[in-house]
């Protein structure tokens, strides 16, 4: 029974390599040609990369493959993987509007089609044999230009139906020069009614507090419990939640193993911020969120009372979830319900032990 909740997945980094590597070959899409075997493109793909910088190109690459035209193949197998493979029930799917429409067009037809992108997904999304409740996150994006970014802020403010907040990615490093710019879209966000989450702290180009009093939750945020633990304090009385993605610091150089993030769950749980495991971009990574739970509990990076803690975190934090408890709750209620069904109202139930 699915029961996880995925707070931080990108639609270009979301499809499993196999599936793009088909859909390539069978469009006869030119990238197809630069990979006639398979397990080339996998290695292309998931190999890490040197920066933040490099791994983004790759988010380049897919996004000219999800066109609108395209949309419903690969939600649906995103969505069908999510439920079967990786037991997820509730997932945030991210991702820039403007960067799926018809790159022929000008900017404001690119604009207008942004809200076809996203009934299209959401329509794509509704499987009835694999019911994930899928939430949209808008990215502003830090290479647009104010009237983009302000688009999609506005069309998220009015597509509350499918979206449930707004991001800001790109290049962290280019945040600086527009800095009141992208702060004043969050104010907007926030004053709109929006859920806001943004890329910050997640390398050492990142730190920008300025964004910290307009966010419900920080994407990544590692750095700021590593090298300014000091606002963490902040953090937890806004409280906000960091959304660790533990292969992506291996994938974008930002970390050269995993053992750093001991002290990223450490200092959150001692200031008492909580954390949300997510995966970012399994695709890419050709990983899972059940990997990312086994991997930092065979590293010893934390323990499974602070997995429990992190996995119902998620949907205490989690945008559009429509209940007040986690799913775990319904299967204890079944199996108490069961358990009193057997042994009837009065009784205790009996072991099957029996000592001599």
């Amino acid at each position: 029974m699915p029961l996880h909740a995925e707070l931080h997945r990108h639609l270009g980094g979301a499809v499993a390599p196999r599936i793009f590597w088909r859909f390539l070959h069978r469009q006869n899409h030119p990238l197809a040609t630069q990979f006639p075997v398979y397990e080339e493109f996998e290695a292309f793909l998931t190999q890490p990369r040197a920066s933040l910088v490099e791994f983004l190109e790759l988010h380049t690459m897919v996004e000219q493959v999800q066109t609108l035209d395209n949309l419903q193949y690969f939600i649906s197998k995103l969505v069908r993987g999510a439920y079967v493979f990786e037991g997820i029930l509730y997932l945030e799917l991210r991702y820039t509007p403007y960067y799926r429409t018809d790159t022929a067009e000008t900017q404001s037809r690119r604009i207008e089609q942004m809200a076809q992108i996203i009934t299209t997904i959401a329509s794509a999304a509704s499987m009835p044999d694999y019911p994930v409740v899928l939430k949209q996150i808008l990215c502003m994006h830090s290479c647009l230009p104010l009237e983009v970014n302000k688009a999609i802020v506005e069309l998220a403010t009015m597509q509350r139906e499918h979206v449930c907040g707004v991001d800001l990615a790109g290049p962290d490093f280019l945040y600086r020069n527009r800095l009141s710019e992208l702060v004043g879209l969050f104010e907007v966000a926030r004053e709109n009614g929006l859920k806001t989450t943004c890329h910050l702290f997640e390398t050492s180009n990142g730190f920008y507090p300025e964004f910290l009093p307009y966010l419900n939750r920080i994407g990544h945020g590692i750095q700021v419990a590593l090298e300014r633990p000091d606002l963490l304090v902040e953090i937890a009385k806004r409280q906000q939640c960091l959304e660790v993605c533990p292969t992506s610091y291996l994938k974008t150089g930002t970390l050269p193993d995993l053992t750093s993030l001991r002290q990223v769950f450490h200092n959150c749980e001692r200031a008492g911020v909580d954390i949300a495991i997510c995966t970012d971009n399994p695709g890419l990574h050709n990983v899972r969120l059940p990997f990312e739970f086994e991997n930092l509990l065979s590293l010893d990076i934390i323990d499974f009372e602070q997995l429990k803690r992190c996995q119902v975190a998620a949907y205490r934090h989690a945008f559009a979830w429509p209940h007040n408890e986690p799913p775990d709750s319904i299967v204890r209620d079944i199996i108490n319900k069961q358990a009193g069904t057997m042994t009837g109202p009065d009784e205790k139930p009996k072991s099957s032990c029996h000592l001599q």
